[in-house]
């Protein structure tokens, strides 16, 4: 990979970021963006990856639970 890849990759993870913490409070989706911009950053960053793993985590447990519910009636 290039350089300007890898810094072009960095500043758009970077940038994600930083939009999908701020559409926690405004309208939006927040935690796509937050997911996307840790997706891009993981392929340079350990802290990154792992951070995207438990946010993966937490979301399939999330849709175990409402999956559980709607079985339940």
């Amino acid at each position: 990979m290039t350089r300007i890849a890898r810094l072009l990759r960095i500043a758009g993870g970077f940038t994600l970021l930083a939009f999908g913490i701020a559409l926690l409070v405004l309208p939006g989706p927040g935690w796509l963006m937050i997911a996307a911009g840790l997706a891009l950053l993981a392929a340079e960053f350990a802290w990154a990856r792992w951070a995207l793993d438990k946010l993966k985590a937490g979301g399939r447990k999330i849709a175990g639970r409402v999956t559980a519910r709607q079985k339940n009636g």
